[in-house]
């Protein structure tokens, strides 16, 4: 996909650029636009960043009813945007993202619905991706929302949007999308949008699983234990995105972590998690740490699964990935290890997180405007971070004088 972004994306911009130009040149631009009445978001990968958005797709349905609201979202995201439960099911339009011979011809039927629904507002809420913001311009849409990069070296993405935001490394990705949203609202021709103050914003209330969603979760527990599971228990995340191993902290490190706890709380339970692809490393995390209160469940579980163990347990470690952001869903204590990303930018936001960091000068060294692609190949900010920096947050969470067990 990146490598299509990449080069397909640059040229179809320029050509998409083009024409809006030339359209320009004949055409008497429209001064009145008309309401907003339909709103769509475009957000196809990264369901952690989706939960980043809720409180913008909060303020849409305000703006014109849930009914009103859609998100274009790949098939294997959108489980998060039906468990936020902000718009109806069938506003959800999915495609796959398998590979691009499939891909190409249901991306065009999905368009075409898209322009059949008149949408009149669309917000790109991909950083830099071009297909995103192609799709934003060929939706029909006469408001159209995205970032531009004006004289910044970001990635070229052409000229294709009505209302056109600057990048702010120094804002939150929430704050990001709210002011996309915010920006429907204000006259197009400011340069660079959006001149508003920094929202102060609501997240997610905790989401609170159904009694069969619990019993479920916990027999899946028992099962895998072979023995009945009780609090405490800490969730241990080892693994990333394929796409940034650098956020990964070292695996040994989850290993010895998992030992100290076991050591300082022989009562505690382990539960390693990870999707199906991961099942086989989260095997040997749990085989490495070597005790049956080592728990696998990489692979076994929905993301609806997650989030209800999640509001079982106590504690969560995990690299900079999309678990941390569905913690702040629920009211697990979330430990999140930050080195070539920024928390300042991605951190997750709600809930009950506490980012860990060794704070390197040369981070972060991925970033939005670099497309994420660092010249790193030796991650010393995830190692400078010691599994003792890491316990002593457990201790402070599980002391019973600190009062935080959940």
């Amino acid at each position: 996909m990146r490598m299509i972004d990449l080069w397909a994306g640059k040229p179809a911009c320029a050509l998409l650029s083009l024409w809006r130009l030339l359209e320009g040149l004949f055409k008497k631009p429209d001064s009145d636009p008309g309401p907003v009445r339909k709103i769509l978001f475009i957000k196809l990968a990264e369901q952690g960043a989706t939960v980043l958005a809720w409180p913008a797709i909060k303020r849409a349905v305000e703006m014109v009813g849930r009914r009103n609201v859609y998100f274009l979202v790949f098939s294997e995201n959108r489980e998060i945007v039906d468990i936020l439960d902000l718009m109806p099911k069938e506003n959800v339009l999915a495609v796959t993202s398998g590979n691009f011979i499939g891909f190409a011809p249901e991306l065009l039927k999905v368009l075409g619905r898209i322009r059949r629904l008149r949408i009149d507002a669309c917000i790109d809420y991909e950083f830099f991706s071009r297909i995103s913001a192609i799709l934003t311009f060929l939706s029909g849409a006469r408001r159209r929302v995205g970032l531009h990069r004006f004289n910044s070296e970001g990635p070229y993405r052409g000229d294709l949007f009505t209302h056109r935001l600057q990048f702010n490394p120094y804002l939150h990705a929430a704050e990001t999308f709210y002011l996309m949203i915010e920006a429907l609202e204000a006259e197009p021709d400011q340069k660079p949008m959006l001149k508003k103050a920094r929202p102060s914003l609501e997240f997610a209330p905790p989401l609170v699983p159904a009694e069969q969603e619990t019993r479920r979760v916990q027999k899946m527990l028992e099962e895998a234990a072979g023995q009945p599971v009780s609090r405490p228990i800490i969730v241990l995340n080892p693994n990333a995105s394929d796409m940034l191993p650098l956020r990964k902290w070292p695996r040994e490190r989850f290993v010895e972590l998992g030992g100290l706890i076991l050591e300082h709380y022989p009562e505690a339970y382990l539960v390693i998690t990870g999707t199906k692809a991961e099942r086989p490393a989260a095997s040997e995390v749990a085989a490495e740490i070597g005790s049956a209160r080592a728990i696998n469940l990489a692979g076994r579980t929905s993301l609806r699964d997650l989030l209800t163990l999640f509001s079982l347990a106590d504690v969560l470690v995990t690299n900079d990935s999309g678990p941390s952001h569905f913690a702040a869903l629920t009211g697990i204590h979330n430990i999140a290890l930050f080195g070539p990303e920024t928390p300042v930018f991605f951190g997750p936001r709600g809930g009950r997180a506490r980012l860990i960091s060794a704070g390197l000068a040369c981070s972060p060294c991925v970033s939005v405007l670099n497309q994420r692609k660092s010249p790193c190949r030796d991650n010393v900010c995830m190692r400078q971070i010691t599994t003792a920096m890491v316990f002593q947050a457990i201790r402070e969470i599980l002391s019973p004088d600190s009062k935080q067990l959940i």
